[in-house]
């Protein structure tokens, strides 16, 4: 894979991301269960990956390329994303088979593999279990070759070769090999099932060993030769080309189901499987050679996310429960919090509950008359939609945009979307050709005639209490009129689309975000010219806009010195010419990092913004994102505090260079940096204080 001088390949550099989970998996600094939720966290973005990303390459593949070397085709973009994939596997495979399972042996876990348990009591349980639990919901399927088979998206199956049992003076010399699929059971059946304990020891096996070792039952003319796991992914995309024309909302609902249907993205089968077999499985699915992957004999490794800890909560990461700040618990009232200043809390480390009292006490408040919402990606069982659904019943105007573009969340935001519909909340909908991807919050109050004083939350996260808990966000509460004012106008222009707002302090991505970035980057590097002290750190999930990523080449050739902290993709070369002052890392820890924070240095008096967007192009060229100030130098103070120990993580950071590898920091006889830890111990110590001086 040939990278330009100047950038990588956005997709590549989403590997080296991916790698540097792979790399927590293979940490004994982590406990084993969580050693094994990031073998599953692996897993499960990398079909993300290939269902949405890989497909994309596809839709512009020209099969004639392929034999052509010097094609930059997305064919030789696919080969090189499966060359390294299946580097990472090998090393994936080590880390479970050499690490994992002897780890969990010596534990007393037992996880058999391939072979029948010898113990009588154990084959006795399985011959039942199957019996009662398992056959019911199995369909076998022979398979007829050219004719093509239907295989479910994401769904395990055994591919299974097979003899017609021996007739009379037929000896089987000659008998020809036949073909069969099962489909195991996904939501009815457990994919590990446990045993019967035995010597002290935690037994367990797989649901498609327990299928193994019954399929004589499931073909009874037949002998069972060998059988091999399978799996298909599908190109996740609903296929709809033309969002201007016709009821959209409409289109994403009956599309939805395209995604079961999907052309084929990757198909994934045990390496150990015969060419010959898997000629003819690919012949009777219909996959081109791309579409190959050889996996590990146990596919779905994210099912391990439910893998049961009979030792819990022993053997696993055991997070402290989210901080509730004394100062918002003793003053009681949000707005009353607000009024005094602004308020920042800092998820997963404090606790979530307060926006949800935030949107109850406006639910309650007799002179709230108004309350608007985006809606990106919520919670199926959702506190935030219950609260908007009882202020609407309260005779409150309730305002929810929802955008049901959000790709794999669009059922789950039409059903919510409904519910509150039902109840009274006027829902918008989807702009055409732009996703709004803004975690916005406005309440609106008065007495009368009289505007009273009006209240805003603005996040770098979702609206959703469930990945509170596990994403590290900002949500910032304010009722600074000038805020208020910019968001009326943002929702005036959702309700609106033609309404041509005009913003104070946000940046908004279409309309001033580019012109206000570029200003101050700029900025900087007319005080480095001028001998003064030019900073700039940017914090994202990825980064990619290369007329950005231009931006801060020139700022670092200029003798700005930048700090970057990208968890995700990225596609800004470090170590280069052109990039010598760009600092850049990646954390990686139990926590998914993904609070977005751009901090300029403005020769000593530091400006500080929070924004739901990354640099990729679709945020800056096809979405809605909000880029707003922190003003109050207490929150400033603390967000430097947590970026410090960021910059400093000697544990869980990891340098990016010039070869997309993720560099271990290097801490002889320095103290160990854990910033999600420490950042959490910090917060912890800054409560202590205030309640001694508040005593």
């Amino acid at each position: 894979m040939r990278y330009t001088p100047r950038y990588f390949n956005r997709d590549i550099s989403w590997l080296s991301f991916n790698h540097r989970v792979l790399e927590e998996a293979k940490s004994k600094n982590n406990p084993l269960f969580e050693r094994l939720k990031f073998l599953a966290i692996y897993s499960s973005n990398l079909d993300e990956f290939y269902k949405v990303r890989v497909a994309e390459y596809k839709y512009d593949v020209d099969y004639d390329e392929l034999d052509d070397p010097n094609s930059d085709s997305p064919v030789k973009v696919v080969r090189e994303i499966n060359r390294i994939v299946r580097e990472q596997l090998e090393e994936f495979s080590r880390i479970f088979h050499e690490e994992i399972l002897t780890e969990m042996r010596k534990e007393g876990i037992i996880l058999y593999q391939g072979n029948m348990p010898p113990d009588p009591e154990h084959q006795q349980f399985i011959r039942e279990y199957f019996y009662r639990e398992v056959i019911p919901y199995l369909q076998p399927i022979l398979l007829t070759k050219g004719t093509r088979s239907f295989l479910r998206d994401n769904r395990l199956y055994l591919a299974i070769r097979l003899y017609r049992k021996k007739r009379g003076a037929d000896n089987g010399s000659n008998r020809r090999p036949r073909y069969a699929l099962v489909k195991l059971p996904y939501t009815d059946v457990k994919r590990f099932i446990r045993l019967p304990d035995k010597d002290g020891c935690y037994h367990f096996l797989f649901l498609e060993d327990l299928v193994r070792f019954n399929l004589q039952e499931l073909f009874p003319g037949y002998d069972i030769d060998s059988s091999y796991c399978v799996k298909l992914l599908r190109d996740a995309d609903l296929g709809i080309k033309d969002e201007f024309s016709g009821n959209l909302v409409e289109k994403i609902r009956k599309n939805l189901g395209r995604r079961k249907v999907g052309e084929p993205a990757l198909f994934t089968y045990d390496r150990s499987i015969p060419e010959d077999f898997l000629a003819f499985l690919q012949d009777v699915i219909g996959v081109y050679k791309e579409d190959l992957l050889a996996g590990e004999r146990y596919l779905n490794f994210q099912d391990f996310f439910s893998f049961p800890n009979p030792f819990a909560p022993r053997l696993q990461l055991n997070h402290p429960q989210p901080i509730h700040p004394y100062e918002l618990e003793q003053i009681g009232s949000m707005f009353a919090a607000i009024r005094e200043k602004d308020r920042i809390l800092h998820y997963p480390y404090q606790s979530f509950d307060y926006l949800i009292k935030f949107l109850n006490e406006a639910a309650q408040d007799p002179k709230v008359y108004a309350i608007k919402v985006t809606q990106y990606r919520v919670a199926s069982n959702s506190a935030v939609v219950n609260s908007l659904i009882s202020a609407a019943r309260n005779g409150k105007q309730v305002s929810v945009f929802v955008e049901v573009k959000a790709r794999f969340d669009e059922e789950n935001n039409l059903t919510l979307a409904r519910l509150m519909s039902e109840a009274g909340v006027r829902i918008i909908y989807s702009l055409p050709g732009l996703k709004v991807h803004a975690k916005l919050a406005l309440v609106l109050r008065r007495s009368g005639n009289e505007r009273k004083r009006s209240f805003a939350y603005l996040s770098t996260g979702n609206f959703n209490e469930k990945t509170a808990r596990q994403y590290a966000d900002h949500g910032f509460f304010t009722c600074k009129e000038d805020i208020i004012r910019d968001l009326e106008n943002l929702f005036s222009y959702f309700e609106n689309p033609k309404f041509r707002p005009e913003f104070t302090k946000l940046w908004v991505t279409r309309f001033n975000f580019k012109n206000e970035l570029r200003r101050r980057i700029d900025r900087e590097i007319e005080l480095a010219r001028q001998g003064k002290k030019g900073y700039i750190l940017v914090k994202l999930n990825g980064i990619q806009n290369k007329p950005l990523i231009n931006l801060l080449y020139k700022a670092s050739e200029a003798g700005v010195k930048i700090d970057m902290i990208i968890r995700g993709i990225c596609c800004l070369v470090p170590n280069q010419k052109f990039s010598r002052n760009i600092n850049l890392r990646r954390i990686v820890d139990s926590y998914l990092e993904h609070g977005r924070i751009i901090v300029f240095g403005n020769d000593g008096a530091p400006e500080v913004y929070l924004t739901s967007a990354d640099w990729m192009n679709r945020n800056i060229n096809r979405r809605i994102e909000t880029t707003f100030p922190v003003e109050d130098e207490d929150i400033k103070k603390e967000l430097f505090d947590i970026l410090d120990l960021q910059l400093r993580d000697n544990v869980s950071a990891r340098l990016i260079n010039e070869n997309l590898e993720n560099i271990p920091i290097v801490a002889d006889g320095m103290e160990p940096i854990r910033a999600q830890w420490d950042t959490y111990k910090m917060l912890i110590e800054k409560e202590t204080r205030f309640q001694n001086n508040n005593l």
